[in-house]
């Protein structure tokens, strides 16, 4: 897709925002160039919000002013990337996304920053590269135990610091029981990836957590002691 292009689907998603959505937002500026995620040099930012707070006695738009800002070279080089890469998605979730961020500064919620944080977070975890732990606690909790980050579904098990785990492990996934043997060396943490033989719409991540006492966990933090942090992948049955 050529930059004429681009920017022409762009503000006709724009245009289609309920004007109450956009209250506050000052425009929609699009960008010929490209911009690497500051925390992730290797990941293009396809969009952002830019906020400023004016100060005010009074909340609301009139003090919350944002633009959102949308990247063409970022989108070009990830779409090269991709052989699946939809422009038009991509364009729509992106301007929607950053709308949204615009939203939750009115409401002086940090809701999608918290969201944004367990993505970059779990794509740091699958390229490699050190990660926070807990990151999945801060995505959507579908149920108790289970947090959805983007795509991927971490259900965490814990299990008693001292004790033995079972040599199985036993869960409920899209309505179905099923079972995984335990990978041995669990450490403190396993993300243990959980690999189906068919096409699904989400990955599913056993996140299994070995339980610590309130002790050990003050010592281990006097010690500067970082958890040990093990990757497995195993198929279940």
């Amino acid at each position: 897709m050529d930059f004429k292009e681009f920017e022409r689907r762009a503000r006709r998603v724009w245009d289609e925002i309920p004007a109450e959505f956009r209250e506050g937002v000052d425009g929609l500026v699009v960008e010929r160039g490209a911009r690497f995620h500051p925390a992730l040099p290797d990941t293009y930012t396809l969009g952002e919000c830019l906020t400023e707070s004016y100060p005010s006695e009074y909340d609301g738009p009139d003090n919350v002013r944002s633009i959102v800002v949308l990247y063409y070279d970022s989108f070009r080089r990830v779409a090269a990337g991709d052989p699946d890469f939809d422009w038009k998605y991509e364009i729509w979730e992106t301007v929607t996304h950053e709308i949204r961020h615009h939203l939750e500064s009115l409401a002086d919620e940090d809701d999608l920053e918290e969201v944004d944080y367990a993505a970059d977070e779990n794509f740091k975890r699958m390229a490699g590269e050190p990660f926070d732990p807990e990151f999945y606690r801060s995505g959507e909790e579908i149920t108790p135990g289970m947090f959805e980050v983007e795509d991927d579904v971490f259900l965490e098990i814990s299990y008693p610091r001292d004790a033995e785990p079972r040599p199985w492990i036993e869960f409920t996934w899209q309505g179905e029981a099923r079972r995984v043997r335990t990978p041995a060396g669990l450490g403190d943490v396993c993300f243990l990836q959980i690999v189906e033989d068919v096409d699904s719409p989400a990955s599913l991540c056993l996140v299994l957590v070995r339980r610590r006492s309130g002790m050990a966990a003050l010592r281990d933090w006097l010690r500067k002691r970082p958890p040990r942090i093990v990757q497995a992948e195993a198929a279940a049955e």
